[in-house]
């Protein structure tokens, strides 16, 4: 951002023609100005500003209003002006920065008017002359790049009873609830550790992509079979919510110029993946959202289609900061299942919500483990849905930490974030879900009401799971916690890449081996076979290793008898079981999951070592 300030005596313009076909509205109070005493900015704004928005205009607000203050001027105008660079940003954006410029001179106590952009303008000035009357400013952005601005919000704790309680007065009954306030409330510093995630993810080829930037994660066999098996399991859990659901799939990459995209992509600040294509400035999608929306608004919905949802698993990309970035959790690119529900109004959103919350709670609770709620929220939607809110929290059975957030800035008006704290005792945000009252119109997505009239529906957004990659990270955190305990850790059994593999102890047992795990595969269970040129002990603490479910070894024995000695993950004794046992026994636990093949050959002799140990 390039600024030429200049204190004049007397300024005025006067709009005259258009510039840009895409300019600025005029409307009959920015026609025209005239001032007296007046800091007029004359303001560039360059290309990567719009990159890194909150913190350009943070900055650059600082500036004007200091010089204001220093040579006592009665306002400051703000006027757009290309001639001080030629690494312009596009005009959308400048547009945009210059806005976003305004307001926080504005909120900042300064009288402040803006000039229209985009148009021909005849203007007079007369300078001071004084020392300060004449200065330039240019605010860079690699000054600003790590700079974060931090937002201010009240807090507080609902309990289920009802009771409003102040952090500071709160006297807490769960070490874990008590964490996550630390945390999100008084900043503490959390003690960490050295994580046990990565040394699992390794165990099934999940790692960095060290050809990338960094926070993009890599898939072997294992890994990509894992991230399958969780994308088609949050399908079905969003198919299971008892409304019609729509799968869609589309591009992760959308144009700055369409206002709908810009206006809900700038919350998202300096965290946007962007890049210029043919002069057009696009930004990689960090949700299904766009996709979603752009859909949605060519749709004909009739009131008697609400409420029904949108789902995609969107590739999605967040410029998180370096130091920021963990495995399976904070990530660049990623997964989200993200879920929108189109509902009538606020009320059928909130009915839905109900719904929503259930299975978020039920989803964790499968895999053992509790939520701990953030609540960010608008005071004036808790005062009117105080009822709401409270049978919330009583559901959730615990109470929630509420992050007060100002009044119209955000497109919603409560935005839940469902929190496990794993084994390094660190609150890791998994589930989540908010109510939007700003998008539809925002992109202009409209049903039909029995009246016949256009109306925009409330929106709700989801990811029942969070993230597929959070979700397996809450999974192998579980398993982390379950090994902390000295037990073993494992994945379910349906997600674990090979559910049973078998050991022959020789290689005239080989064929029958193989026999026995095509039954295996017939029954949709993935299955290999150990055919390696190495000892028993050696192949069954590979699959100990390799965390696999259950390990049948096969001997003249058990070849006579036609059964399989079976250790079971997590248990000390081996059992003897008969084929069709075994197959029942997994059964009954991978029922109501996906299943996909084993994704490699089923003799490990044919694999590659592709992992390192």
């Amino acid at each position: 951002m390039r600024i030429l300030l200049i204190h004049a005596e007397k300024f005025s313009y006067e709009v005259k023609q258009r510039a840009l076909a895409k300019a600025e509205e005029v409307k009959e109070k920015n026609r025209r100005y005239s001032g007296r005493n007046v800091l007029v900015a004359f303001t560039t704004v360059e290309e990567r500003d719009y990159d890194n928005l909150p913190s350009i205009v943070e900055a650059t607000a600082k500036e004007i209003a200091d010089v204001a203050e220093k040579v006592k001027a009665s306002e400051v105008i703000i006027y757009p002006y290309a001639h001080l660079s030629r690494n312009l940003a596009t005009p959308s954006e400048a547009m945009s920065v210059l806005r976003k410029l305004y307001s926080k001179m504005m909120d900042m106590g300064v009288e402040t008017y803006k000039a229209p952009f985009g148009w021909y303008k005849a203007f007079e000035i007369k300078c001071y002359g004084h020392p300060l009357s004449e200065l330039s400013r240019e605010v860079k952005i690699e000054e600003l790049k790590e700079e974060a601005i931090e937002e201010k919000h009240e807090y507080a704790i609902l309990t289920p009873e009802g009771k409003i309680v102040a952090p500071d007065e709160y006297k807490f009954k769960d070490e874990n609830f008590k964490i996550l306030v630390e945390k999100e409330v008084f900043k503490k510093e959390l003690p960490g550790g050295v994580s046990l995630i990565p040394s699992y993810c390794a165990k099934f080829s999940i790692e960095w992509e060290p050809y990338s930037d960094h926070g993009h994660m890599r898939y072997g066999p294992e890994g990509a079979l894992i991230i399958d098996l969780l994308s088609e399991y949050s399908w079905d859990i969003a198919r299971d919510l008892g409304i019609p659901v729509f799968y869609v799939k589309g591009t992760n990459m959308f144009n700055l110029d369409v206002d709908a995209v810009r206006e809900h992509a700038e919350l998202f600040g300096s965290r946007l993946y962007s890049l210029k294509v043919e002069g057009n400035k696009l930004i990689l999608r960090f949700a299904a959202c766009h996709q979603q929306f752009a859909m949605l608004k060519d749709w004909i919905i009739s009131y008697k289609n609400l409420p029904f949802g949108v789902f995609e698993v969107a590739d999605s990309y967040r410029l998180e900061r370096p130091g920021e970035l963990t495995l399976c959790f904070r990530l660049r690119k990623f997964y989200m299942p993200d879920l929108h529900i189109i509902n009538k109004d606020l009320e059928e959103a909130k009915k839905m919500t109900l719904i929503v919350q259930e299975k978020i709670l039920n989803e964790i609770r499968k895999i053992g483990r509790e939520y701990y709620a953030i609540y960010n929220i608008t005071k004036s939607f808790l005062k009117e849905h105080w009822d709401y809110v409270l049978n919330l929290v009583r559901r959730e059975g615990k109470p929630v930490l509420l992050v007060f957030y100002p009044e119209g800035k955000y497109y919603w008006v409560i935005n839940v974030e469902y929190n496990i704290i794993d084994h390094l005792k660190r609150p890791r945000e998994i589930g989540t879900f908010q109510i939007d009252i700003g998008n539809a119109k925002r992109f202009g997505i409209k049903y039909v009401s029995e009246k016949g009239e256009e109306k925009y529906p409330v929106i709700i957004h989801t990811a029942i799971i969070g993230s597929l990659e959070r979700y397996l990270y809450a999974i192998l955190d579980t398993a982390a916690i379950a090994e902390k305990r000295g037990e073993k850790p494992r994945l379910p059994t349906w997600l674990a890449p090979t559910q049973v593999r078998i050991i022959p102890i020789s290689k005239e047992l080989l064929d029958y081996s193989v026999k026995i795990a095509k039954k295996l595969e017939e029954a949709k269970i993935r299955v290999d076979v150990d055919d390696r040129d190495e000892t028993l002990g050696k192949k069954i603490r590979d699959a100990e290793k390799s965390w696999i479910p259950y390990v049948a070894v096969i001997g003249k024995k058990e070849l006579e008898n036609n059964v399989l000695s079976v250790r079971i993950r997590g248990k000390k004794n081996i059992v003897t079981l008969k084929v069709d046992e075994l197959i029942k026994i997994i059964k009954d636990e991978i029922t109501g999951y996906p299943w996909k093949p084993l994704p490699m050959p089923m003799l490990l002799s044919k694999r590659p070592i592709y992992r390192k140990e």
